[in-house]
């Protein structure tokens, strides 16, 4: 099975570099025409430079087409004005990978509420902003296919990322509900959590393992999850060839003995037992789940 993207319109933010950029260059290879998002600014989200061009120069050179836009992710209006954009010069938009972000990486006790607060408004607020953006013309014309981008640092924490940690875990859950909500009009909402070696992290990385990581390796399973045959609802972890998939598992639980903390600390054991746990699709699920095992299933 060969996925192509024929005909398929496709915004990438923060696409001037790294991941967004390999994810660029894929869909214009596999037909998709792009847009290249991205601000162009540093690491810690200030200055501006013409990395979008740069990008949209090499998908023209290659065959491919594509457009350069510099608009913020956390500026509403220029969101709304760039979807315009591509809707102008080629109908629609089917695709787009919440990509765009920022860090700046402190610990909790020496960040300031800006810094939190600057990281959150690009990731989070930022793919909300995109999304808002395409959401409706994606509902009405019965198609979108939509990657927002989280972390293994907001599934499972990092030290001195506590922003950064916050905005992604917040795009997971955010993710899912819209799966719930496009599901009825095709619409397929998914997001993956990359380790890759891009500006982001290039400090992180021991120089020996920078090139196994690098952002190509990412590209195959994020192309996947914006395909027309993917799945919706999904977190998928990915970098150096390896796709992994993650969960947010439930317990049986326990039915208290008596409403009080004393019976909790009594029951942790079987609280936490692993034993039969369950994925919930929903959080009504988790809510039939409590109801069950009142009910000693």
């Amino acid at each position: 099975m060969s996925i192509s993207f024929r005909d398929r319109v496709a915004i990438v933010t923060g696409a001037g570099g790294g991941l967004g950029r390999a994810y660029a260059l894929e869909l214009a290879r596999r037909g998709a025409k792009v847009v290249v998002n991205d601000l162009g600014g540093s690491r810690d989200g200030t200055g501006h430079s013409d990395a979008a061009a740069s990008v949209v120069e090499e998908i023209k050179v290659a065959g491919g087409e594509a457009i350069a836009d510099g608009s913020s992710v956390t500026d509403l209006a220029q969101v709304e004005a760039m979807v315009a954009r591509a809707k102008q010069a080629w109908g629609s938009v089917h695709i787009l990978i919440n990509n765009a972000g920022i860090l700046r990486d402190k610990s909790f006790a020496k960040m300031t509420m800006d810094d939190f607060k600057a990281v959150v408004d690009v990731h989070l607020i930022g793919s909300a902003n995109a999304t808002h953006a395409v959401w409706e013309m994606m509902r009405e014309q019965a198609y979108g296919r939509i990657l927002m981008t989280a972390s293994s640092t907001g599934l499972y924490g990092n030290f001195g990322q506590a922003n950064y940690g916050a905005a992604k875990l917040g795009l997971a859950g955010f993710a899912r509900t819209l799966a719930l909500e496009g599901a009825r009009y095709n619409v397929r909402v998914n997001t993956i959590a990359p380790t890759a070696a891009t500006r982001m992290t290039e400090d992180i990385f021991p120089p020996e393992l920078l090139a196994r990581f690098q952002p190509e390796a990412v590209a195959p399973a994020a192309l996947f999850l914006v395909s027309e045959d993917a799945p919706t609802n999904v977190i998928l972890g990915a970098g150096a060839g390896v796709v992994q998939a993650a969960y947010v598992t439930l317990t049986r639980g326990a039915a208290l003995r008596e409403p009080t903390p004393e019976a909790v600390a009594a029951q942790y054991a079987e609280i936490t037992d692993r034993t039969g746990e369950t994925v919930p699709q929903s959080g009504a699920e988790q809510a039939m789940t409590i109801l069950q095992r009142l009910q000693g299933q």
